[in-house]
């Protein structure tokens, strides 16, 4: 039995188990609800903007033919357990970042962020125009799978720390949130790393559960409130340069639609996507200015501590390459990367360093 059938014939554990009850989807009259995932609350800033924004673009370029029953996380399965819902058909799409899913597939890392990886344009760059649609769709298909990425939250902040980090040996015993593979990264410097969804953050940070988290940024974290419990914010991280979130259907739910549909699916992501990143760079720094009127200081990791950062970055990276799905997106992911770069730094890079000093002078 290959993978995709016994998938379609199995449990998926709890997950499955708590979707059993879902029906399949809603056709009448030539319209269809397909049921949505989530895996954060409705609301949620940057987020939940993206899933809200392309099932409204889908809905109304279809005229209605799909819409959307969208269901956010824990009102039907919890937010780490859309995958094998959707996977073992118990839900028809979901929508989340794909380094939640790492036990999975170390492999899925690469659709979301990677430690010292790419920023948001370059991943966008190899997402459409270098081959990391074609490997993720290569990979999810193992999964009875097919993803379409929208939204993006830009490069994510070090995080809100209830101390300062004056040296890697300030992580050590630390209890922090990150998930991917930025929190196996501190894991090896001695941090006890919490995967707590985003739904649960900020009670876990004042209750004093955790000593700190990272969230998205400044937009997304002032509209959780984490200002109200620490004033520290390390406002660059090394663990999402650019994190992308995505959009994922059930394979037999995707090839159920028409051509026509598919294509709309398709265009409508990629439109809610190029929203959903403008939404991210272009409220970040407002927002920035308001958490710092409130007393949040801006901080910066000493380049010690990015050193270390560093070198546990690559050891992560080196300890999956055995495998070779991994070993092919991460060799596609890395030459593409490199070719961004080289032009970025050349072009834009040399631009912007000469605007910033004509303007000051």
């Amino acid at each position: 039995m290959d993978r995709r059938s016994f998938l379609k014939t199995s449990a998926m554990g709890g997950a499955a188990a708590a979707a059993s009850g879902l029906a399949a989807p809603a056709i009448a009259q030539g319209n269809r609800t397909l049921t949505m995932v989530t895996s954060v609350p409705d609301g949620f800033a940057v987020f939940d903007d993206a899933a809200q924004l392309a099932i409204d673009y889908i809905t109304a370029m279809t005229d209605g033919q799909l819409s959307f029953n969208k269901m956010s996380a824990g009102s039907l399965v919890g937010a780490f357990e859309v995958f094998d819902a959707v996977s073992a058909g118990q839900a028809d799409v979901y929508h989340s970042a794909e380094y939640y899913f790492l036990n999975q597939h170390p492999g899925f890392a690469f659709f979301t962020s990677v430690p010292f990886g790419m920023t948001t344009q370059e991943h966008d760059n190899w997402y459409y125009r270098r081959g990391g649609q074609e490997l993720h769709d290569e990979l999810s298909g193992l999964f009875n799978l097919k993803p379409l990425m929208v939204g993006q939250t830009a490069m994510q902040p070090g995080g809100w720390f209830n101390k300062e980090i004056t040296s890697a040996e300030d992580l050590q015993g630390l209890r922090f949130r990150m998930p991917g593979q930025g929190g196996q990264v501190l894991g090896r410097l001695g941090v006890s790393v919490q995967n707590i969804p985003g739904g649960e953050i900020y009670q876990a940070l004042a209750s004093g559960a955790i000593d700190g988290a990272e969230w998205i940024g400044p937009y997304a974290d002032e509209r959780l409130g984490f200002q109200e419990i620490t004033n520290i914010y390390y406002t660059s991280g090394f663990h999402e340069p650019g994190s992308a979130l995505h959009m994922v259907f059930n394979i037999d739910v995707w090839e159920s639609l028409t051509p026509t549909q598919q294509t709309i699916c398709k265009v409508a992501t990629e439109a809610a996507h190029a929203q959903n990143t403008a939404l991210s760079l272009a409220e970040n720094g407002a927002a920035l200015a308001r958490l710092q009127s409130q007393g949040v200081v801006a901080r910066q990791f000493p380049d010690d501590v990015w050193d270390a950062f560093g070198r546990a970055s690559a050891e992560v990276r080196e300890e999956s390459m055995g495998d070779p799905m991994y070993a092919k997106i991460a060799e596609s992911y890395f030459a593409s990367m490199a070719e961004s770069s080289a032009w970025f730094e050349i072009g834009d890079g040399e631009y912007m360093r000469q605007r910033n000093r004509v303007n000051a002078g």
